[in-house]
């Protein structure tokens, strides 16, 4: 029932029924094995932790992670939940190591490489950030956020034609993508192919990107507009 209350969206009446499945679980577990109480006892905490996280109460949502992960060791999506808990939480770090263990326990996690990569793009390790998300593609080759991301961290460290490659992959992947339009034309403007970046620019706007439109209305713009 915590489930349903959390798939439509009401987290409180989540939370309660989780909190009731954990009060359950604690009269009932001594006629459970200790196998069956790491994959159910920790399965609650995990889910209330969810719901939490959603209320924006991060911290509330990592004690509940933390407390599934002392129940069961080798929950990844416990340790996946609490690393993005923490990143929301500006414990950068602490995300950074619980990805990590995530990854060691599900070596084939294509969300928790993708997620460890923006928070080292975020820190400015943008090698450590390409890595992750070539990892990440490894893993999923149409996971069109990891080429969106790559891109931008290549673009960082100055491998435009590289950005634009993977930019234009995860138009490939996405053709909706307005951020990776938007992206490859600014690359294509750095390097001086105007004429495409403008055709790049307008196509994100026609793609509905506010941002790139209000943009568009500014001088900085001036010379796409007249073309």
């Amino acid at each position: 029932r915590g489930f349903a209350k959390d798939m439509s969206q009401d987290y409180e009446g989540a939370i309660a029924d989780y909190s009731k499945a954990i009060e359950l679980q604690s009269k009932t577990i001594q006629n459970v094995d200790s196998h069956s109480r790491k994959s159910w006892d920790a399965i609650p905490y995990n889910n209330r932790g969810n719901a939490k996280s959603k209320l924006e109460d991060y911290y509330g949502a990592i004690a509940d992670y933390t407390r599934a992960i002392e129940i069961n060791p080798s929950y990844d999506n416990a340790y996946y939940n609490r690393g993005f808990a923490k990143d929301m939480s500006q414990d950068y770090e602490g995300a950074i190591a619980d990805y990590t263990k995530a990854i060691e326990i599900n070596p084939r996690y294509a969300m928790a490489f993708s997620n460890r990569g923006l928070i080292k793009s975020k820190l400015e390790d943008h090698e450590g950030a390409i890595a992750d998300y070539s990892k990440t593609i490894e893993i999923d080759p149409t996971f069109n956020d990891a080429y969106y991301n790559r891109g931008n961290s290549k673009r960082q460290l100055g491998d435009y034609y590289g950005a634009i490659a993977d930019f234009s992959k995860a138009i490939e992947i996405n053709p909706s993508d307005s951020e990776a339009y938007t992206n490859r034309g600014h690359v294509k403007e750095i390097i001086g192919d105007k004429k495409d970046a403008c055709e790049d620019i307008k196509k994100a706007i026609q793609l509905g990107n506010e941002t790139i439109k209000n943009w568009f209305q500014t001088d900085r713009a001036s010379w796409c507009r007249n073309m």
